[in-house]
């Protein structure tokens, strides 16, 4: 299976999150918060070049002559957003193209953006590549990992799924 930036992304935050969306199990078009993140990226997006590319399995936000931009709602898992950013680096390394990574984070309600700065260094290289495996192993389980309530659960679209 391709690995899109998403499932990068649920996998650091949460295996059965990562999980149930790899095997098509989408609650997310039911999710307030997935609907918020959707029209900020519509908002940044509106009537600039360069935003929202497709390569292979991946949708960049944004790519300029220095950086591959990923624009999030929230600062939230700034962890689970580099290790997204890291991979489509490296899906653009392999097709020639090398950007460092940019991440901006759009919250509501703060006037400062907070920006986070990444660069695909050989170790990060060999840590994603590990990731990708781990992540493989996971998707080929017959069924999802069981449920664990973490912090921030009750804010997930598949809350309702895992939990009532």
């Amino acid at each position: 299976m391709k690995i899109t930036g998403t499932i990068i992304n649920y996998y650091i935050h949460c295996n059965r999150q990562c999980w149930l969306h790899a095997h098509r199990i989408n609650l997310e078009d039911n999710s307030e918060e997935v609907r918020i993140g959707k029209v900020l990226h519509e908002l940044a997006a509106e009537g600039k070049k360069n935003t929202e590319i497709s390569i292979e399995n991946i949708k960049v936000d944004k790519i300029t002559d220095e950086y591959l931009v990923e624009m999030k709602k929230s600062d939230a898992d700034v962890e689970a957003v580099k290790w997204q950013v890291l991979l489509y680096l490296k899906i653009l390394k392999n097709k020639g193209i090398e950007r460092k990574g940019k991440i901006q984070f759009e919250e509501k309600n703060k006037q400062d953006k907070k920006i986070v700065y990444i660069d695909l260094t050989e170790e990060n290289e060999q840590a994603l590549e590990e990731f990708l495996s781990s992540i493989n192993n996971l998707l080929e389980q017959e069924n999802p990992p069981k449920e664990e309530l973490k912090k921030g659960c009750k804010k997930c679209a598949y809350y309702e799924y895992c939990f009532i």
